[in-house]
């Protein structure tokens, strides 16, 4: 009997040359660097906004709340309303402090003025009292020269004498009560400048008052969607006590979490397909905005400590930020926290800007 030996041994030698290919084709694809690859996707993303938790800045009663969870605000519109009579009345009052503080000042203005007339008065009395000195003076000389040479009367000296002593007296008296007006006057002045610094104490004392009593009506900065609301009708907040949380209704982006071996040719600008979830068959544009400048663990607060005992390397990653781009229609059916699977198109990395904080 004869055996043809090829003819069996041919099926063998072909599956081993098959495995062959393959294993070549396998380590061709698994030696390869992760990074190599034309396009880099992850499926730990989530669609993420900056939210704005809104507090009260007085304590209050809630008297009123305008709206409901899950309903959507537009900028400026009243979330809730404290209780404000007490507000109120603190307004007034300052109010009446300004008033008299204005009164005070008003009435010193007025003295103010009446002592710039006395010391004008003054003034013009030592002019006068000046004028009345200088005519004694000379009388005195000149009665006093005739009574030496027996032209005038020993008694004509004496009168000249007693004007001459009664003018000089007058002066005297005359520039004192000058310079007490003049001290008047300063101190007047003064306690101007004390009731001017009282009235602009009162006026801001107004005006935070009424900075007060516009805190009572709490509205939003932004456009969103009350995502939180514990506020309620009686209840007491606190100042910077929590009461509503708004999703805003623009500026969703996503944060998403690559490996660290996957970032090294991610750019920022490039291309980025988004799959969503909860929204299967459609597809989402997007944009690599920046890369963060640290993993999630260097940034916890009990950090890896691995320079002490055993060592086994973890492969870390880190946070890539994604903004979508507008005018997309399903935009608006996204949610903070939908889970999201980006892929980034890293093939035109040659041409694309580094990341925030790359080289």
């Amino acid at each position: 009997m004869s055996i043809n030996l090829p003819s069996r041994l041919g099926f063998p030698l072909l599956a081993i040359v098959a495995v062959l290919v393959a294993a070549g084709a396998a380590y061709a694809t698994w030696g390869r660097p992760e990074s190599e690859s034309t396009s880099q996707a992850t499926d730990d993303a989530r669609i993420q906004a900056d939210l704005t938790v809104m507090a009260s800045q007085v304590p209050g009663v809630i008297a009123e709340v305008a709206v409901q969870d899950n309903q959507s605000v537009q900028a400026g519109q009243l979330l809730w309303r404290l209780d404000d009579r007490d507000l109120k009345v603190a307004v007034r009052q300052a109010d009446a402090r300004v008033a008299s503080a204005r009164a005070g000042l008003g009435a010193l203005e007025a003295q103010i003025l009446r002592h710039a007339s006395e010391v004008q008065a003054a003034q013009a009395t030592l002019t006068a009292d000046q004028a009345n000195l200088t005519l004694a003076q000379t009388n005195r000389q000149r009665f006093g020269g005739m009574a030496q040479d027996g032209s005038g009367t020993l008694q004509a000296q004496q009168q000249s004498d007693v004007q001459w002593q009664v003018a000089r007296a007058a002066l005297q008296r005359d520039e004192a009560v000058l310079e007490s007006a003049k001290k008047q006057l300063g101190v007047l002045q003064a306690e101007r400048e004390r009731a001017q610094a009282t009235l602009a104490s009162a006026e801001a004392e107004r005006q935070g008052a009424e900075l007060r009593l516009s805190y009572a009506r709490v509205t939003a900065p932004v456009p969103g969607v009350v995502a939180s609301r514990s506020a309620r009708v009686g209840s007491y907040v606190q100042v910077g006590q929590p009461a509503v949380t708004l999703v805003p209704s623009q500026g969703l982006y996503v944060d998403a979490h690559f490996r660290e071996t996957q970032l090294a040719h991610i750019r920022e600008g490039q291309a980025v397909t988004l799959t969503v979830d909860a929204l299967p068959g459609v597809k989402l544009k997007g944009h690599v905005a920046s890369l963060a400048p640290a993993s999630g663990a260097s940034l916890s607060p009990m950090g890896a400590q691995n320079a002490t005992g055993n060592f086994t390397k973890i492969v870390q990653r880190l946070p890539v930020r994604i903004e979508l781009d507008a005018d997309q229609e399903a935009l608006a059916r996204l949610r903070v926290g939908m889970s999201v699977q980006p892929h980034i198109d890293v093939a035109a990395a040659a041409q694309a800007a580094p990341l925030k904080g790359q080289p």
